[in-house]
């Protein structure tokens, strides 16, 4: 069936388009919304109402347990790292794991389901996307992935201790030096306050990545130490007492080591990932698909829609039709 070229001006459906954006999870998917045009192809039609209708009976099963996973736009983050040197942070490679893991679980999702009832959903769980799949090899680089940043990363999406044997050191070390001047400054404080230098509610303050004690501006030189700022109204110097400089600065130099440590790991493993950078992004579009099916699915059901029965001739026959746009409209109001 040939459709007039200005058909798209004669039936507005931003109705439908809005309430598909809304059911989508994520920007990829509401992208496939804006991109829908309207199909002149009986073979692409059919196909394309077969597999809703497949989403469909899976959504209402809810025996089927369907993953719900997080998927995130990375195009902006591997389209940066193509150049040699930039780096994913972790927060990125987080990202990156979360949706990975997501396209794994929709797809032994996909690979447990009957043949039978859903030839075109099993035949998509094995990476089908736009009429090419992810071969056997893709999928362990993938794995392969999401593996390497497990080595690094908690599940909290911070770089482990243990992410190497130099970032383990550096965080011991690290540590030990924040207690110790935790300790010393503490007990200043505790001493100053015996004495009456400070208030009983004083308490000890970062300045500049420093540890420091809040002092009226009078009773600093009894203090002593390094001024590294004053409140805004000039009733409280922040003092870094001379006990503690030292070991401040011993802090402040294992911190640029540890950033420096960071930035390698994190260059190693991007270095390690960015050959896989295509197939991370051919994944970014079977996640895309599936989350626009789903929305599909669920305005259906919404909709309480079934799928038409279709022939390739020229014949339109509505039985119990009901207009889409009106029935959400009539749905709203209660009608």
């Amino acid at each position: 069936m040939i459709y007039p070229e200005n058909i798209e001006q004669k039936i507005d459906f931003t109705v439908i388009r809005e309430r598909l954006g809304a059911y989508c999870g994520s920007k990829l998917g509401r992208e496939q919304v804006e991109q829908m045009a309207y199909l002149t192809d009986f073979d692409e039609i059919d196909y394309l109402l077969k597999e809703t209708q497949e989403m469909v009976r899976i959504m209402e099963d809810s025996s089927l347990s369907y993953p719900r996973g997080e998927m995130h736009d990375l195009r902006e983050n591997l389209a940066r790292i193509r150049v040699e040197g930039l780096f994913m942070d972790e927060e990125e490679l987080n990202q990156l794991r979360q949706t990975l893991r997501f396209a794994v679980e929709l797809q032994q999702f996909f690979g447990r389901l009957p043949q039978e009832r859903f030839p075109i959903l099993v035949e998509s769980g094995k990476w089908k996307v736009e009429s090419s799949r992810l071969d056997n090899k893709v999928e362990s680089s993938l794995a392969g992935i999401i593996q390497r940043i497990e080595r690094i990363l908690d599940q909290y999406g911070r770089l482990k201790d243990n992410a190497s044997t130099e970032l383990a050191r550096i965080r011991k070390e690290l540590n030990a030096a924040q207690g110790s001047v935790s300790r010393a400054i503490n007990s200043i404080l505790r001493q100053a306050q015996a004495e009456g230098l400070l208030d009983k509610d004083a308490t000890p303050t970062l300045r500049e990545g420093r540890l420091v004690l809040p002092v009226p501006p009078g009773l600093k030189k009894k203090i002593g130490g390094i001024v590294h700022d004053e409140s805004a109204t000039g009733k409280t110097v922040f003092i870094e007492p001379t006990q503690v400089v030292e070991a401040n600065n011993r802090i402040r130099s294992l911190e640029g080591e540890e950033k420096r440590e960071r930035a390698r790991i994190l260059t190693e493993v991007t270095n390690e990932l960015r050959p896989s950078v295509p197939d991370i992004l051919q994944t970014e579009k079977y996640l895309a698909h599936i989350d626009f099916l789903g929305a599909k699915a669920q305005l259906a059901h919404v909709l309480r829609a079934t799928a038409p029965e279709l022939r390739n001739e020229p014949m339109i026959d509505f039985r119990e039709a009901r207009h889409p746009v009106l029935y959400l409209r009539f749905m709203e109001e209660g009608r």
